[in-house]
């Protein structure tokens, strides 16, 4: 199930429990703190954090969440190891299958 660019719905939890892979937009907390406070805004209302999407997946329970329309600075320099921030912070909470996807990879 592929989310689309969201702030947190109910209808997502509702349709997606136990899909295979969810692909979910997300900002990291870390680099909303060094945001203005109109854009933390925006993001808040038009986007989902890392908090929120490690809520989201918690109760889902995808078989593999990937994580999309992140900023460079969310997501960490690519390799095989796709770490970085934003996936640090949904690790503290989700314990589950989580990529943060790149461009012409195949899941």
């Amino acid at each position: 199930m592929i989310s689309g660019d969201t702030s947190p719905v109910q209808s997502l939890i509702d349709n997606c429990r136990d899909c295979d892979v969810l692909i979910h937009e997300a900002y990291s907390m870390e680099t909303y703190r060094q945001d203005p406070p109109s854009f933390q805004e925006f993001r808040r209302s038009h986007h989902t954090s890392s908090v929120e999407l490690a809520q989201i997946a918690n109760a889902v329970k995808p078989g593999l969440l990937v994580t999309y329309h992140h900023s460079s600075r969310d997501a960490g320099p690519p390799g095989p190891d796709t770490g970085g921030v934003l996936i640090d912070e949904i690790r503290q909470t989700y314990n589950g299958n989580v990529v943060a996807g790149r461009d012409l990879e195949i899941y």
